[in-house]
């Protein structure tokens, strides 16, 4: 299987339509019609549905879209972080997070960073823990933001400064929003929607304690943004970190007794780095120190 038919497959999903396909790969319509079905004979499964004047991608098809961008991302990778120009420091950091306050404490690094290393570029891709530690594991990833509680052992890191608080969000007219903070004999039976995370509902629970087994959680969702949305709807209380950003008509409560966690910054073990991350990972690490 060549990255040049894993292109021209790509192109086709997209398109939908062999000839624009072809018009855009600067190939020939008969061409590139061969190539995929010799891609479809390589591999033993129809990757298109074939209409008249339109192709879909079949369910096999739709993994190995997923694959073959995972590939090409990583060919794209390795071509810049092998490329130097003129002795200065250049390439592109690929850096996963999710929404914590740690990466606004992240993103202040990358401004300091990119002072000294203009030609430095970054990727910022977003996604729970568990998603940022497979990227990091498929290459796709340099660096990832991890929400504690997670499993690093796998990883060298550095433990961020900044702690998320816990708490509820809920409308401003709800009867909780009259309190200060909120305890958990006050979530019993209370409609909630909490984080899918099974490390983080049982760091939860361990705070819950006897309570944890009354909850009425409605809904999960792991998205702060998506969360906030189903709150202002009436969906339920929103249990989860706090957000700078909150929605209008929205108040934010502590948890009491207060539960606070913490972030990582963490790549794959004994894995080469390319100079660029290894120049912003001793930097961040000098930052941590007070070095710079």
């Amino acid at each position: 299987m060549e990255l040049r038919v894993l292109k021209y497959f790509l192109m086709a999903a997209r398109e939908e339509n062999i000839t624009r396909a072809a018009e855009r790969m600067h190939v020939t319509q008969p061409t590139l019609s061969r190539q995929l079905m010799q891609l479809e004979d390589e591999l033993g499964v129809e990757l298109f549905k074939r209409g008249r004047h339109s192709i879909t991608l079949t369910e096999e098809g739709l993994l190995l879209k997923q694959r073959a961008q995972e590939i090409i991302s990583i060919e794209n990778k390795i071509f810049e972080d092998l490329s130097h120009k003129d002795d200065m420091l250049t390439g592109t950091i690929t850096i996963g997070g999710g929404e914590t306050q740690s990466m606004s404490e992240l993103a202040d690094l990358v401004a300091k960073f990119r002072m000294d290393n203009p030609q430095v570029h970054f990727e910022i891709c977003s996604g729970i823990a568990d998603e940022i530690k497979e990227k990091i594991e498929q290459g796709i990833v340099d660096i990832g933001v991890l929400s504690e509680p997670v499993d690093i052992s796998k990883y060298d890191f550095i433990r961020m400064r900044q702690k998320d608080q816990w708490g509820v969000f809920m409308p401003e007219n709800h009867l909780l929003s009259q309190k200060k903070s909120i305890s958990p004999e006050d979530l019993s039976g209370v409609p909630l929607i909490m984080a899918k995370r099974e490390s983080v509902r049982n760091e939860l629970a361990n705070w819950f304690g006897k309570y944890y087994d009354e909850l009425d959680i409605a809904a999960s969702c792991d998205l702060l943004y998506n969360t906030e949305v189903l709150t202002k709807s009436g969906v339920g209380l929103a249990v989860c970190i706090k957000s700078s950003n909150i929605h209008d008509g929205l108040c934010f409560r502590p948890f009491s007794p207060a539960l606070e966690t913490g972030a990582v910054l963490a790549w794959k073990k004994h894995r080469t780095s390319s100079p660029a991350v290894s120049a912003f990972i001793s930097f961040v690490q000098k930052c941590v120190k007070g070095i710079v």
